[in-house]
């Protein structure tokens, strides 16, 4: 298991049996105290912990083109500030950009759930845009990036670190980040699920490797057994929703609380449409949405 540790400027990635070429830290000289709220708060389209005094905070931003989600974290208790993205917007990189600089946080991460087929991902840009930040993905979709992360690796942020679980089947490189368990970690948890759960839905299992099997496995395993009052963030909706609960989509999700083999047999009767971009985004994400690399592969 590899911890990814934050140290201003620069990243260390520590594990029990390597060391990697980054400057190593003492975990436990980054620790202070998180106080946190159990309830979220709606505001223009975002959502954010009550307590404004408080340890953390965080934002749901929306691409309309996509219907993507794209959150905002940050542990602003820490003298640095330091904040991430998962599942950035190549459209929306220069809205993100610039809340972050109103907001005064330093990004240090731009995570991606997977490998997403209905747009081009904002790490490129943000590389780019904001030299320093590390892009994040699953070493399992093959992808470039930074930092190829695996089942049971923690990604630290100041005091809070988020967990990586493995939920395959929308594609086989799918990942769910998971704020950590324990007093000083926000409550209750946020899970932000990628395509892997949506809110009363899930992903399509037609392309990428997907496996409907294999998606209702890894979401029953690795999603359902976290307490029921832990938060669903997707990475995506379709009618409005903005977040759930896990014990909302365990009673009420219409494909992922029945049977597996009823929902299976719902997934291979979508008759969905090829999606527009795949053939555009797939490529580039590939590539951490860098298109120059693209340019040169071709």
């Amino acid at each position: 298991m590899l911890k990814f540790q934050l140290l201003i400027p620069r990243i260390s990635l520590l594990s029990p049996n390597k060391i990697c070429n980054f400057p190593i830290i003492n975990p436990s000289s980054l620790i202070t105290t998180i106080k946190s709220s159990s309830s979220i708060n709606s505001k223009m389209g975002y959502h954010t912990t009550p307590s404004h005094a408080s340890k953390y905070l965080i934002r749901q931003l929306f691409e309309k083109d996509s219907s993507t989600y794209t959150y905002l974290l940050a542990d602003v208790s820490h003298p640095d500030k330091p904040a991430l993205l998962i599942d950035p917007v190549d459209k929306t990189v220069d809205r993100d950009l610039s809340l972050i600089q109103e907001l005064g946080l330093n990004l240090i991460y731009a995570m991606n759930t997977h490998v997403h087929a209905d747009h081009v991902t904002g790490t490129g840009l943000l590389k780019t845009k904001a030299p320093g930040v590390k892009s994040v993905i699953s070493r399992a979709s093959n992808a470039k990036a930074d930092l190829l992360v695996e089942s049971g690796d923690k990604i630290y942020l100041g005091d809070l670190f988020l967990e990586v679980r493995p939920t395959p089947g929308h594609t086989a490189g799918c990942v769910t980040y998971v704020t950590g368990d324990g007093p000083d970690q926000p409550q209750p948890r946020m899970a932000f699920t990628g395509d892997a759960l949506l809110i009363r839905g899930c992903g399509r299992t037609d392309f990428q490797g997907g496996d409907s099997a294999q998606l209702y496995k890894s979401v029953h395993s690795e999603i359902f057994t976290l307490p029921k009052e832990t938060l669903i963030y997707p990475a995506h909706d379709y009618k409005g929703f903005t977040v759930s609960t896990v014990g909302e989509e365990v009673q009420y999700n219409p494909r992922l609380s029945k049977d597996e083999e009823t929902f299976k047999s719902i997934m291979e009767n979508l008759k969905l449409a090829y999606p527009k971009m795949i053939d555009v985004a797939v490529p580039a994400n590939m590539v951490c949405g860098l298109q120059d690399l693209l340019e040169k592969a071709v």
